[in-house]
């Protein structure tokens, strides 16, 4: 008599590693997250001025919060609800060279995973870390005032080996 497989044996998702949305927590730990950072960035000399503009859109830790979820494997809720990546890097484009905010702003982000108590894990961290610069990163790719952003572009997805998908 052969073996017959039970549904664990051949369920290809119990062999998957979680998304780094999952691995953290999930949704109310990516709001800490959220909370915690930019809780960060207010205390900060020189981020405080980008993130205390009185138009600042009145829910905007929950829309990052909401935008970091979606890139970490989570619900595309972000997508669904504000936009794309091309909205994201529309509001932050034109802003001239700021190389060093995007430095503080990593320094915030990874200090920030401690106090909202995400797991201390050193390949979690690592990656949360290596997105957040190469996100930095995308965010300044268009520093000039009349920095043409193309339309359309997708979300990007990040995982623990990196960028899955181009927000192409």
């Amino acid at each position: 008599m052969g073996l017959v497989p039970t549904d664990s044996v051949c369920d290809a998702r119990s062999m998957s590693r979680p998304t780094l949305y999952e691995f953290a927590g999930g949704e109310s730990a990516i709001l800490a997250l959220a909370i915690a950072h930019h809780k960060r960035c207010l205390e900060d000399p020189e981020l405080n001025h980008p993130f205390s503009h009185p138009d600042q859109h009145p829910q905007h830790v929950e829309r990052l919060a909401a935008y970091w979820a979606e890139v970490l494997g989570g619900p595309p809720r972000f997508s669904e609800t504000c936009g794309d990546q091309s909205t994201v890097l529309t509001l932050h484009s034109g802003h001239g060279d700021m190389s060093d905010l995007g430095r503080r702003f990593v320094e915030c982000f990874t200090l920030a995973a401690d106090d909202a108590g995400l797991p201390d894990e050193p390949e979690f961290r690592a990656a949360l870390r290596a997105y957040m610069e190469w996100a930095v990163g995308d965010m300044l790719r268009y520093p000039d005032s009349d920095a043409a952003v193309p339309p359309a572009m997708r979300v990007p997805r990040w995982s623990w080996e990196g960028l899955q998908s181009e927000p192409a």
